[in-house]
């Protein structure tokens, strides 16, 4: 039997029924493999490749031998540099998957790279939106460079999503409305995780892919499989009956429905949900733009109802207006007004100023923009820092560890929701002790003690 591990994160990871409808494409890869093909999904939820290789990648490796296959799908989550513990760098990102590449094939194992499959997020133009910002190019970049195998499941996905178009592609998600699945009475919107349908679908294209690779073993694939399930119907949202006449409609139902997120006059992200309440015996509600009919949710039991359009927000303000129906009754009509960010500025650094010396703990600080809520501080492309934005914009923070004396080069990053700005750069001035200096060699016969240790010999303090 040959081995085709699959690691990587919650998108592949394989999942109970108790989790249904969520599930995994690892798990259905077997469907569309030879008999001879031995899967095993080691996919994880909240799993980066900083953290597998870590954590898991050691058991892998004890694992794999001669001619088995390991498929890295990773990507879905590391471009996130408003997420600390998440976020890798392009060139860590690369790094650590030469890493990869390398130790798999010392086992004498075939390493695949999978670039990550597409979000349903869709433009204003009702095509897919790249939302991993670059990040499968790195991979596929890393794949020419060592002649490791690529999928490319990004652009093969992409190219489903932009079949089906926003008003189906999302049937193929865990996205649903309140009332539509037990598991989730109150609705789910989850544009990453795919439910069973998406899952074969996607696994599907995976195992496409492999088939294609020149190389492999003949009979990997049993290409008779490749056959595309069940595509999701044009979802509830858009099969309303002449929604605009709910406009003109007289109202029947007093009560309007209510909005409790975003707050009026917010600044929200391109994706921002809305949610709120409908009026009691209400089932659906509607939403218009300017008159225009943009979607609609079911209600939840006690009324509750979230909802996200199928595109994303245009950059601006927007004034949305909400109506109710209860069977063929119709509702007065809410209005709710929120801005959508597209843009942010690049952060001031104020400190340090240009061309001054720094302590070797250095403090940093400066402005940000409207809508900022965070500046991320990154040296050599790691992330070693972040500040949160005061109201007034200011925003301030001192690294945690002692800096070598030297001159480097600082970014400055500002973060809103999944938007991130132009970085801006300060080069950083560190005074202190050369390294070389003998205040340090005349310790070196001695590990170092910690800084409250009294017979260490004096060093400045700053």
């Amino acid at each position: 039997m040959r081995k085709i591990c699959v690691i990587g994160n919650s998108v592949a990871a394989s999942r109970t029924e108790e989790e249904s409808p969520l599930a995994g494409w690892g798990q259905y890869l077997t469907e569309f493999l030879g008999p001879d093909c031995d899967v095993r999904n080691y996919a994880r939820d909240a799993m980066t490749l900083r953290a597998y290789y870590t954590e898991r990648f050691t058991s892998l490796l004890n694992l794999i031998g001669h001619g088995d296959l390991v498929l890295i799908a990773f990507g879905n989550v590391e471009q996130r540099i408003n997420q600390a513990n998440l976020y890798h760098h392009p060139r860590e990102f690369q790094e650590y998957l030469r890493l990869y590449v390398e130790a798999i094939r010392a086992e004498g194992a075939v390493p695949v790279l999978v670039t990550p499959s597409a979000r349903c997020v869709f433009g204003v133009s009702g095509s897919p939106v790249e939302a991993h910002d670059g990040y499968p190019r790195l991979m596929m970049e890393v794949g020419a460079e060592l002649g490791c195998p690529v999928i490319d499941m990004g652009a093969s996905t992409t190219q489903l999503l932009a079949e089906l178009g926003p008003m189906r592609a999302r049937g193929l998600f865990r996205w649903l409305d309140p009332g539509e699945h037990p598991k989730h009475p109150q609705g789910i919107i989850d544009a990453t995780h795919f439910n069973h349908a998406g899952a074969r679908e996607a696994a599907r294209l995976v195992a496409s892919g492999l088939a294609a690779l020149p190389g492999l073993p003949p009979g990997l694939v049993n290409t008779q499989r490749l056959v595309p399930g069940r595509l999701p119907p044009v979802q509830t949202e858009f099969t309303v009956q002449q929604p605009q006449l709910a406009l003109t409609a007289q109202p029947e139902v007093a009560a309007a429905p209510t909005f409790t997120s975003p707050a009026p006059g917010a600044l929200v992200g391109a994706g921002r949900k809305l949610t709120g309440t409908a009026p009691k015996g209400a089932e659906y509600v509607l939403f218009f733009e300017e008159g225009e009919y943009l979607g609609g949710t079911r209600t939840a039991e006690d009324g509750a109802w979230q909802w996200r359009r199928a595109v994303q927000w245009p950059g601006g303000r927007h004034k949305v207006t909400a109506v109710a129906l209860a069977g063929n009754a119709v509702s007065t009509s809410a209005e709710t007004e929120f801005e959508s960010l597209d843009l942010l500025e690049t952060p001031e650094v104020i400190g340090p100023r240009k061309g001054a010396w720094s302590g070797p703990r250095p403090r940093f600080s400066g402005k940000a923009g409207r809508g900022v809520e965070k500046v991320v501080v990154l040296e050599q492309g790691r992330l070693i820092a972040e500040a949160p934005v005061q109201e007034d914009g200011s925003w301030r923070v001192s690294h945690a560890h002692n800096w070598r004396p030297g001159t480097y080069t600082v970014e400055f990053v500002a973060v809103f929701s999944a938007i991130q700005s132009a970085p801006a750069r300060r080069e950083l001035k560190v005074h202190g002790v050369p390294e070389d200096s003998w205040l340090h060699t005349s310790m070196s016969s001695r590990l170092p003690c910690g800084p409250g240790c009294k017979h260490y010999p004096a060093l400045p303090t700053w």
